[in-house]
């Protein structure tokens, strides 16, 4: 059973079952407009066209492309100028969240962070090590 939820592009209430983000008109003018780009696209002259140009020809949103490239149904191995927001910066990426520099940004503050935390882990096992003078040795 989905739930009842107000469409983001005209307002209208529709039944959300987890499959679409718009009401039944509006995905149907999704579908219209994808046809649009993909016929534009399937040009040989037009494949390789910024996001920016696929616009202009064809009067698409740019919030949809970067959907349609998120979810898969444009391929940037086809179109190789298209792709999508990183979550982090902003620049285009194609697959995941982040683009190469951020992942690679991310993955060097999670080596720093790590060797910090074994360096504290070190620090604090040698000053919880317990020294005993032996009083029975004898003294010469």
């Amino acid at each position: 059973m989905g739930e009842l939820r107000s469409c983001p592009k005209c307002g209208d209430f529709y039944n959300y079952t987890g499959i679409r983000e718009v009401c039944g008109k509006c995905a149907q003018e999704e579908e219209k407009m994808y046809e649009d780009v993909y016929r534009f696209l399937r040009k040989r002259d037009n494949r390789s066209a910024t996001i920016e140009q696929i616009v202009d020809a064809t009067g698409v949103e740019e919030d949809l492309l970067h959907k349609w490239v998120r979810k898969g149904r444009l391929q940037p191995a086809m179109f190789p100028n298209l792709g999508y927001p990183c979550d982090s910066c902003g620049a285009l990426t194609t697959k995941g969240k982040l683009c190469i520099n951020c992942q690679t940004e991310l993955k060097s503050e999670l080596n720093k962070f790590e060797a910090a935390r074994e360096f504290r882990e070190s620090v604090e096992e040698s000053e919880r090590t317990t020294y005993y003078a032996d009083s029975n040795k004898k003294k010469q």
